[in-house]
């Protein structure tokens, strides 16, 4: 892993495959870092340039106090491809990465080749944003262990639970070793995320991933998402909500499908 200054904050990356080939860049869920993509960066490293990095507040980037806005998410990905002197790429990301997606999308089409949203919403009810509120007060009071169990219910399905034990090891791992002050200032950002009535604009390439027993980021709200955006692709997974770990050789075929008609 490397760490570079750019002109938001220090973050940290990895960059692997040929340096001319076209960039995907993917970017981490909530709670994790980019070690979530390890199985994809191994599959499209051959034929990409796979840029992963840890968004603000997570893994081993910058911890910047809080609360974050989506609009500094997106930008911390526009000055991370200045840095990396990268003009355009694939932009592939789930859950927070996906909200990151269409926030690209929206402020910074000129920069995307694609987009790929994984496992998101455009926009939060009222019920939904009592969970956050919620959330952020357990996580205040007693940090993220507490909640490292329900979260890996929400993740992921019960036979993935059980047949994978290693795998959910090291998730747990990956999410009692995100910065508690970064979780909860990412919290904020969610939590005040609205893209729903302008996702329409979306005018790049555009594929929705969805998993089936999503409960967070429910299947019908991303059928809503690809009914608005015009020309975008729809693809739904056997999984939970960390679709890309649960059925990585189905999303693997779907984002190389994807791309290849690009």
């Amino acid at each position: 892993m490397k760490t570079i200054k750019t002109a938001t904050i220090e973050i940290n990356y990895e960059d692997e495959g040929p340096a001319d080939a076209p960039v995907i860049v993917f970017s981490n869920s909530l709670g994790s870092n980019l070690g979530m993509w390890q199985q994809q960066a191994e599959q499209f490293r051959k034929d990409y340039r796979v840029v992963r990095y840890d968004h603000r507040g997570h893994g081993q980037s910058e911890v910047p106090e809080g609360p974050y806005i989506f609009a500094e998410l997106s930008n911390d990905v526009v000055a991370l491809m200045d840095a990396l002197e990268i003009a355009q790429a694939h932009f592939v990301g789930l859950s927070m990465g996906g909200m990151t997606a269409m926030g690209l999308a929206l402020a910074h089409p000129q920069r995307l080749l694609s987009i790929t949203a994984c496992n998101c919403v455009a926009a939060f009810g009222p019920e939904a944003l009592a969970v956050w509120d919620e959330r952020i007060a357990a996580i205040t009071a007693n940090g993220l262990a507490p909640l490292v169990e329900g979260t890996l219910q929400r993740w992921f399905t019960q036979p993935t639970i059980d047949a994978r034990p290693d795998e959910m090891a090291a998730v747990r791992e990956m999410i009692l070793a995100t910065p508690v002050a970064g979780y909860l200032a990412c919290c904020e950002a969610i939590k005040h995320l609205n893209y729903i009535d302008r996702i329409y604009t979306i005018g790049v390439p555009t594929l929705f991933i969805a998993g089936t027993h999503d409960l967070g980021t429910p299947a019908s709200a991303m059928r809503d998402m690809h009914a608005r955006v015009s020309g975008s692709r729809y693809v739904e997974l056997d999984a939970a909500h960390l679709s890309n770990i649960e059925r990585p050789a189905e999303f693997e075929r779907a984002l190389k499908d994807f791309l290849s008609s690009i």
